[in-house]
C-alpha cells in the first residue's frame, strides 16, 4: 500500500526547511520551529492540517511585518519546488489578505505558483473581491509562464477538489469565461487540462453554458477540440443530446431499437444496434479482494454512423440501502467496418480503495452504448466479518 501523502511532512522536512529559512534570516530558531510543528496532535493531523501547522508556525517565528516576512521567503523560494512547498502560497493566503497587502500578495501568488501552486491560496481573494481578483487572473492568462496561465484557470474553478467551492461562480460562471476564452488553444497540455476540468466543473451546475460554448469552440482548432471533448465528459456520460451531437455519437438514435424498425440512414430513430447487446459475468458470487470477468458483445447496425462510446456501470452498495453509480469507459472510437462489432472482456477487481469503501450486497452491473443503458446483470459481493448494510 502506498505511503500516506501526509508523511512527507515530518521532522526531517521541518528541520531541512527551517535551516533554509535560517540561512536567509539568521534569527530564525530552527529547533523551536521543529518542536512547535511536531507539538500536540501532530500525529493525528492529516495532510492539509500538517501543511497549515507548518505555515502558521512559520508565521509565528518570522518577523511580524508582512513585507519583511515575504522578503525572507523570496530569498529561498527558488530552492523550494514541488507539492510540499504549497506552504509558500498558503502563507500569503493566511497573512496577506489585508487590503493594503493586495498588490504584494498577488505578485507573490504569481511568483510562488511557478514552483508549487497557488490554486488554493487564491480562492479567499476571489471570495473577498471577485471582480478585482478575476481581472488580475485574466492578465495571468497572457503570461509567458505555463504555471501562471494554469493558475488563471485552475484557481477559479467553481468546484476545485480539496478547496472551498466558489458559490458565485457555481451560480454564474460568466465572470470566469473570458479567462477560458484566452486559454482555449493553449500550447501547454498542463494548461489545457485545467481548462477542460474547469469546463467539467461548470457543466455540473450550468450545463447549458458548456453546451453553448462547446458548440462555438468545437472545430476551431485541434487543441481546442481536445479541451472540449475532455471538458464535456460528464455531459457525455449523462447523454446530453446536444453534446452527443457535437461529437457525432448519434444522439437521435434509439439504442434499444433493433434493425428493421427504422433503418433509413440519418433518420431520427434509426437502429444503433444490429441486435440486442449481450452482457455476462463469469462468477455471480465474489468476495472483497477477488475479481469478476465481465464479457460483453455489441453489434452495431449497418446504418450506424459517427462515433460509438461503450461503457460499463457499477451500482455500488452503500450504507442504509443507498447506491452509488459509477461508469467506466471500455471504448470510444469512430464507427468503421472494424468497430461495428465490439466484444471482449473487462476484469473488475472488487478491491477497496482510499476513495471507495466496499460493502457486501448485490451489485448491479450495466452496459451502456452512447450514453444509453442497454442491459444489466448483477453479482453478490461477500465480505467475511463485515457488517451488512442496514
Amino acid at each position: 500500500m502506498a505511503e500516506p501523502l501526509k508523511l512527507m511532512y515530518n521532522a526531517p522536512f521541518a528541520h531541512t526547511f527551517g535551516s533554509l529559512v535560517q540561512a536567509a534570516w539568521p534569527p530564525f530558531d530552527v529547533q523551536r520551529f521543529v518542536a512547535l510543528v511536531e507539538g500536540d496532535g501532530w500525529e493525528e493531523l492529516e495532510l492539509k492540517g500538517r501543511m497549515r501547522r507548518l505555515t502558521t508556525t512559520l508565521g509565528e517565528l518570522l518577523p511580524p511585518e508582512y513585507e519583511e516576512a515575504v522578503r525572507i521567503l523570496c530569498l529561498i523560494d527558488e530552492k523550494c519546488t514541488g507539492f510540499p512547498y504549497l506552504i509558500f502560497p498558503e502563507f500569503i493566503e493566511i497573512y496577506g489578505g489585508a487590503e493594503e497587502h493586495w498588490e504584494l500578495s498577488m505578485a507573490m501568488l504569481e511568483r510562488f505558483t511557478k514552483r508549487s501552486s497557488s490554486e488554493f491560496a487564491i480562492r479567499p481573494f476571489i471570495l473577498a473581491n471577485p471582480e478585482r481578483t478575476l481581472a488580475r487572473m485574466l492578465e495571468w492568462a497572457e503570461s509567458e509562464d505555463e504555471h501562471v496561465r494554469r493558475l488563471a484557470s485552475e484557481g477559479c474553478r467553481p468546484r476545485l477538489p480539496w478547496a472551498p467551492a466558489l458559490p458565485m461562480l457555481k451560480k454564474d460562471p460568466s465572470p470566469a469565461l473570458p479567462i477560458l476564452e484566452r486559454l482555449k488553444a493553449d500550447e501547454s497540455l498542463y494548461v489545457r487540462k485545467s481548462v477542460a476540468n474547469h469546463l467539467n466543473d461548470i457543466s455540473k451546475d450550468n450545463p447549458a453554458v458548456v453546451v453553448e460554448l462547446s458548440q462555438r469552440w468545437y472545430g476551431q482548432h485541434p487543441l481546442t477540440d481536445w479541451i472540449v471533448r475532455k471538458g464535456c465528459r460528464t455531459l457525455v456520460k449523462q447523454a446530453e443530446p446536444a453534446v452527443l451531437a457535437i461529437f457525432g455519437y448519434g444522439a437521435d438514435a434509439l439504442p434499444t431499437a433493433v434493425a428493421g424498425e427504422d433503418t433509413e440512414p440519418g433518420a431520427a430513430g434509426y437502429a444503433l444496434l444490429q441486435e440486442p447487446a449481450a452482457l455476462s459475468v463469469d462468477k455471480t458470487d465474489v468476495h472483497i479482494g477477488e475479481a469478476s470477468m465481465l464479457r460483453y458483445d455489441v453489434q452495431l447496425s449497418p446504418e450506424a454512423m459517427g462515433r460509438v462510446r461503450l461503457e460499463y456501470g457499477v451500482d455500488y452498495v452503500r450504507l442504509k440501502g443507498k447506491r452509488s453509480h459509477k461508469r467506466f469507459l471500455i471504448a470510444d472510437k469512430p464507427i468503421t467496418g472494424e468497430t461495428r462489432r465490439l466484444s471482449g472482456e473487462k476484469r473488475i477487481v472488487w478491491q477497496e480503495l482510499s476513495t471507495r469503501k466496499l460493502w457486501p450486497g448485490e451489485h448491479r452491473i450495466s452496459l451502456w452504448v452512447n450514453g444509453k443503458e442497454q442491459l444489466s446483470t448483477s453479482i453478490m459481493l461477500h465480505a467475511d466479518g463485515k457488517a451488512e448494510p442496514q
